[in-house]
């Protein structure tokens, strides 16, 4: 690539990966985000690594950013110090901040949900800056750049239209100002689809609750005691759950998806009309994903599907145009990707893996390395194959809930909270062959036992590598099914 390209990074707060037209939902409207995927590559397996805390957008956005695991991203997040802390270790370098230093122009606008002094080191320039979780996207306290990278409360004003306006009006006027002529690195982080979900008309009418199908796991309560069923998240709706009132909660989160998608299409007609698009990378993808009444949840305090899974777009210089890769990826794999299609050096202790390769339609023999060794012989990889950079990939959930998923089976690990009582000691194994939607476990069926023990043996490889806090737990043991081996 003779010409570094320019960065648009897009990442929306609570937007799951089935939401997308793209993704094959039927009833959601994403014509932007759709086109975004058909001129360029739709991935179907993004993860996230997860998060020590219920607030799961801050380590998901750190892991993001860095392309290091939350226990080496984060302060606070490992076994002597677990302090639930949303800041970014000083020493660990982030994406723009890496392409600041490699000469790009660096602009952030939106949501930062880390720590001020990573945000300081990473932009040379920024608007409409939110350092919250969540507000009324009405009335949304935001900030200018401040160069001396103090962030006071005392510099907040509140901005009354609609938040997700307000940050692709920002990131526009940031766009007019540009010439092509430097390469620009623009973060645009909006709010939606977080709740509370009010988007302006003609959206918030748009899709009638009477008329949307249930998803088909859809259920009035959870089964058991996850560990966190009072989190805040799961207080947004009645239980047991009532099926016209998440019909509800699901109209108005595909309103703020429309309205969102509506807002990207502005950004992408912006670089059109100022000659950039072509040059530019774009990127769109979320911190987690969310429930909406799916297993009886309302959050994304949980390792299913539909929490975990992320939408992950990319379209231009170096994206193939029309892939839909459906390999396993970490979002601690999207900083080494973008990092290595804006031309700069390999990190070498970074935990993520770039999949540029997978976006280029290139070939290349696998490594052994990590979660990328092939876990059957029937998954083996070869030259004469597309390049996968997981064969497998993990999830972890605070001290109570970790995941381990390969190209069929998944394997779930509950457990009692170490500072409470909360939670179950037991496990669940579904196949997501047979089963997508996770509605039957199947860890109760001699028959399944080899798979049960062989992710199990995935998941203490990964806890162990990646130093988790409940490495020395057991994972199959005496109570739970599948023997006491692992």
């Amino acid at each position: 690539m003779s010409k570094r390209p320019s960065i648009v990074f897009l990442i929306a707060d609570d937007h799951r990966h089935e939401a997308l037209g793209s993704s094959g939902n039927s009833v959601v409207r994403t014509p932007v985000l759709d086109e975004l995927a058909a001129d360029g590559a739709a991935m179907q397996g993004a993860h996230i690594f997860g998060g020590l805390t219920g607030a799961v957008c801050a380590p998901s956005r750190a892991c993001i950013m860095t392309g290091r695991s939350i226990f080496r991203s984060m302060i606070g997040c490992d076994p002597a110090e677990w302090t639930h802390s949303t800041d970014i270790r000083p020493e660990v370098p982030l994406l723009p901040e890496r392409l600041r230093g490699a000469g790009y122009q660096t602009y952030a606008v939106g949501k930062w949900h880390n720590d001020k002094a990573s945000f300081a080191r990473s932009f040379a320039g920024g608007d409409k800056l939110f350092f919250y979780g969540m507000s009324d996207h009405w009335h949304v306290p935001v900030q200018s750049f401040d160069p001396e990278g103090r962030y006071g409360k005392e510099r907040e004003y509140v901005e009354t239209r609609h938040s997700s306006e307000v940050f692709a009006d920002a990131a526009i006027d940031y766009l007019r100002r540009q010439d092509g002529e430097q390469p620009f690195f623009l973060y645009v982080a909006f709010t939606a689809p977080h709740d509370p979900r009010t988007a302006p008309e003609p959206y918030a009418s748009m899709f009638r609750p009477e008329e949307l199908p249930l998803p088909p796991n859809f259920a009035a309560e959870h089964p058991f005691d996850n560990g966190d069923l009072g989190v805040r998240d799961e207080r947004l709706a009645s239980v047991p759950r009532r099926e016209e009132e998440i019909r509800r909660h699901m109209a108005d989160y595909y309103a703020m998806i429309a309205h969102l998608d509506a807002q990207v299409g502005r950004i992408v007609d912006c670089l059109k009309a100022k000659g950039l698009y072509d040059d530019t990378l774009l990127v769109y993808t979320a911190d987690h994903g969310l429930s909406v009444g799916q297993h009886g949840l309302m959050g994304k305090q949980n390792v299913y599907d539909h929490s975990v899974r992320i939408p992950l777009l990319l379209r231009g210089p170096g994206v193939e145009a029309g892939a839909k890769p459906p390999g396993l990826l970490s979002n601690i794999d999207i900083a080494p990707t973008v990092a290595e299609l804006a031309g700069l050096p390999e990190q070498p202790d970074a935990d993520g893996v770039s999949f540029a390769d997978l976006l280029r339609g290139e070939r290349a023999a696998s490594s052994d390395a990590g979660e990328r060794a092939s876990t059957s012989a029937s998954e083996s990889e070869s030259a004469a194959e597309p390049f996968q950079p997981r064969t497998y990939v993990c999830t972890a959930y605070q001290d109570l809930q970790r995941m381990a998923k390969d190209r069929r089976w998944k394997l779930i690990r509950y457990y009692r909270s170490l500072a409470s009582e909360a939670g179950a000691d037991r496990v669940q194994l579904f196949d997501m062959e047979a089963d997508p939607w996770e509605t039957r476990d199947v860890s109760g069926d001699p028959a399944n036992r080899h798979e049960m023990e062989r992710m199990a043996r995935l998941l203490r490889d990964w806890m162990d590598r990646h130093d988790d806090i409940l490495r020395h737990v057991p994972i199959l043991g005496p109570t739970i099914p599948g023997g006491d081996s692992v």
